[in-house]
């Protein structure tokens, strides 16, 4: 199955997070959507809390997706209060868990990365709960959309060489 990842600039902060790179402007969150659903069987899609980007995003989406929440237990204080410590995580899958598998939770906790590179790099853990999340397997193929650090498309390599090898410990 073919699956993605999607974590771009959140609705209004290209220029503010990313303005020293010409390549980066505003994303068509709607356009987004249409082209995660019409070439992938998972995806996921990372955005902000803030009600203006919900309400764009949330109303372009299929009625069957599902929304999932990483929880940052420590996270950076801006001149917000209350304070934004927690993603939501729009997401897709075609793949359906069997009941021989552990559940997989729809929420996350853990720390956000710090001095990674780029505002909002994704925390080792979080790749390993999305992949969970959307039920991929090694066999898979996955695109991060977005790969700014590329530690999205590390993790995947990890995660889905960890994969293999149990399998074969367990053929074996």
């Amino acid at each position: 199955m073919k699956f993605a990842y999607a974590d771009p600039p959140y609705i209004g902060q290209a220029k503010r997070h990313y303005g020293h790179d010409p390549n980066c402007a505003e994303v068509d969150h709607v356009e987004l959507i249409n082209h995660l659903e019409s070439e992938y069987d998972g995806w996921a899609l990372s955005m902000s809390a803030a009600m203006y980007s919900l309400k764009t995003i949330v109303t372009a989406a299929p009625d069957d997706c599902r929304m999932a929440a990483w929880v940052k237990p420590w996270a950076v204080f801006k001149a917000v209060d209350p304070a934004y410590t927690w993603e939501p995580v729009l997401f897709k899958t075609q793949r359906k868990h069997s009941k021989k598998q552990n559940t997989v939770r729809d929420h996350l906790i853990c720390n956000i990365t710090m001095k990674k590179g780029l505002v909002g790099a994704k925390p080792k853990d979080f790749c390993y709960w999305l992949f969970e999340l959307l039920g991929m397997k090694e066999s898979d193929s996955f695109d991060d959309l977005y790969p700014g650090t590329g530690i999205v498309g590390d993790s995947w390599n990890e995660w889905s060489s960890r994969n293999k090898i149990q399998q074969l410990e367990l053929i074996n």
